[in-house]
């Protein structure tokens, strides 16, 4: 409750055009509400930027493509995956990674039940730096 009412508080200031400097260790949270994030390691700038533009410099689009086999040895040497929620779970970097593991599956008599992407999160991108 407390920190949902710090965070519409937060966002209320920023919609009015006030500038708010935050020191934080709940990442979700100044990802929600920063226009742009300042990253310091030792007291040195090691990143600044809007969070598109922090994700183009330390992380990209991740492919997870989530899908059920009734023999998973089936599946080339090549594809990692790992168990996920009573199916299986693989990751892709980019769109022809992508469509290499999903034709193996096809390939191997699996079905694929969806595909997410995700952008890495702020505490992603720190560990990154």
């Amino acid at each position: 409750m407390t920190s949902r009412f710090i965070t519409g508080f937060l966002r209320k200031l920023r919609d009015d055009g006030k500038m708010i400097i935050i020191s934080a260790h709940n990442l979700f949270q100044v990802e929600e509400i920063s226009d742009q994030v300042l990253i310091l390691s030792e007291g040195e700038r090691v990143a600044f930027g809007t969070m598109d533009e922090l994700r183009e410099e330390f992380g990209s689009l991740t492919y997870f493509i989530h899908f059920r086999i009734a023999d998973p040895s089936s599946l080339s040497g090549h594809l990692t995956f790992s168990k996920d929620d009573g199916g299986y779970v693989s990751t892709a970097k980019d769109i022809d990674q992508l469509n290499g593991i999903t034709s193996q599956i096809d390939a191997a008599g699996g079905s694929v039940e969806r595909i997410e992407s995700r952008y890495p999160s702020l505490e992603e991108m720190l560990m990154a730096v």
